[in-house]
């Protein structure tokens, strides 16, 4: 060991860490560990729990190892002393469950500089990670109303893919409800049924760097676009991010129109439906409809209790029943804050040697869960605008051509466009029978009037704080 250093890396560390991880969830994980030495590449650290030291390798061990090579290189090692009982074992990260993997892909000796994104390029053969969470399953993706179809659908992709009726699969829906493990369990379930297809998983945002490296050195775009149109199975999370981003859009499209006209299968993630997605080309969300498009919403109360059963049966923690359905009824927002409570609840239990009670779970669900605001509808939106600009709901419905009605009913539908999952469609429907057409130019002459117009942003925010203010 060189001195203290250990721990100025490893606040150095927790520095870098602290800038993408919530307070919360900083400070129930992070804080209780402890640096112990560096030797060498060999960074240890101590974990109060063998449960703490696997929670940490499911959700953060990926922000541990990119600041710890960022501190000590690239073959920094993470070993782990688990202060259980005396005489606990020292463990390096593992995983319960394999890990899927690519079979190499043999290149002509001519194309061996083929551009991959994932490995070191001049192999002959090209080893491409999946990109895969083995923990993104479907035995872990808990089954309800919101999500049902998604999953039927996902299954039947895994069978046969590229050759179904669900080709793209476009899968769309709020922050934290299942979509990026939905469209990895698709990915996982067909490595597991074939396994020499070429599956890949990919952030848009990291599509987007990867395309701009390529744009910024000689002759690498076409390496860039040959590398992904040999994948077999795509899956592109978080397609919104390519909004205006017109040459990543380009490089995009080709790739989806070689795979799909190849046989290959083709799996999308996005906040919105494709028909609510802006600054992306129509060529392109003209694509994403071809196949199935399908919403992952909310999981009922049901479903939300099966979702914290399963959880703390798979950390092997016996919950009473009264603490499992508080929870389900407490965190009623999306899986993950629901996934979250509990595991913040679990990790107070064991750190502070409290049992899991009620009073406990009343206690800490106060700070943990957020109090959500009354939901925010189309009818809530309207009723505001209203009473902002003291007029009655059928006169800002009706067909007059008045400049402030007009605007009024502008405000409403862009409201109701960004505070609300309602589609551009139902937006309309609800507000004066329009059609999707009128509210996406509504929603657009208010952003401009927004960056224009000092008085007009004044009113739209004025009316959003109206709306986020708590009953």
């Amino acid at each position: 060991m060189n001195g203290s250093r250990h721990i100025q890396v490893w606040d150095n560390c927790l520095q870098m860490i602290k800038d993408v991880i919530p307070p919360a969830q900083f400070e129930t994980w992070f804080t209780p560990i402890k640096p112990v030495s560096l030797l060498g590449n060999k960074f240890t650290i101590e974990v109060p729990s063998d449960w703490v030291r696997e929670y940490l390798e499911e959700h953060y061990v990926s922000f541990i190892f990119k600041a710890l090579r960022k501190e000590i290189g690239e073959d920094a090692r993470l070993i782990y002393k688990v202060q259980m009982v005396q005489g606990s074992p020292v463990m390096e990260p593992s995983s319960n469950v394999q890990q899927p993997v690519n079979k190499p892909i043999p290149v002509p000796t001519r194309d061996i500089s083929l551009l991959n994104p994932f490995t070191i390029p001049g192999l002959q053969k090209l080893n491409i990670d999946p990109q895969l969470n083995p923990n993104y399953n479907f035995s872990n993706f808990i089954e309800g109303e919101c999500n049902r179809l998604g999953r039927a659908a996902g299954l039947a992709i895994a069978k046969s893919p590229g050759k179904n009726a669900f080709n793209p699969m476009f899968i769309y829906g709020g922050s934290g409800l299942g979509k990026t493990h939905l469209a990895q369990a698709i990915g996982l379930e067909i490595k597991r049924q074939y396994p020499d297809k070429i599956v890949l998983y990919v952030t848009a945002n990291r599509f987007m760097t990867q395309y701009m490296d390529a744009v910024n050195v000689k002759n690498k775009l076409t390496d860039f676009l040959n590398f992904y149109q040999m994948i077999d199975v795509l899956i592109l999370d978080d397609v919104q991010e390519f909004a205006e981003k017109q040459g990543t859009q380009n490089a995009y499209f080709h790739i989806f129109n070689h795979l799909q006209q190849s046989g290959k299968q083709l799996i999308l993630t996005s906040d919105k439906a494709p028909v609510d997605l802006m600054g992306l080309e129509q060529r392109l969300l003209s694509r994403f409809k071809w196949g199935l498009v399908t919403e992952l919403k909310a999981p009922s109360y049901a479903t939300r209790l099966e979702i914290l059963k399963a959880k703390s049966l798979k950390d092997g923690i016996q919950l009473p029943e009264e603490v499992l359905n508080f929870l389900a009824s407490k965190a009623a927002g999306s899986v993950r804050e629901l996934e979250g409570t509990l595991s913040s609840l679990i990790a107070h239990a064991i750190l502070c040697g409290e049992s899991i009670t009620m009073d406990l779970a009343q206690k800490l669900t106060d700070r943990i869960v957020s109090v959500s605001a009354p939901e925010i509808s189309i009818d809530r939106i309207q009723d505001a605008v209203c009473s902002y600009f003291g007029i009655n709901r059928d006169t800002m419905l009706s067909k007059t051509r008045k400049r402030e009605i007009v605007q009024a009913r502008q405000i409403a539908m862009y409201l109701g466009r960004n505070l609300t999952k309602t589609s551009l469609a139902a937006i309309g429907a609800q507000i004066g029978g329009k059609d999707h057409a009128t509210v996406l130019h509504a929603c657009n002459t208010v952003s401009d009037l927004i960056e224009t117009d000092r008085n007009f942003k004044q009113y739209v925010s004025d009316i959003e704080k109206m709306l986020k203010v708590e009953e």
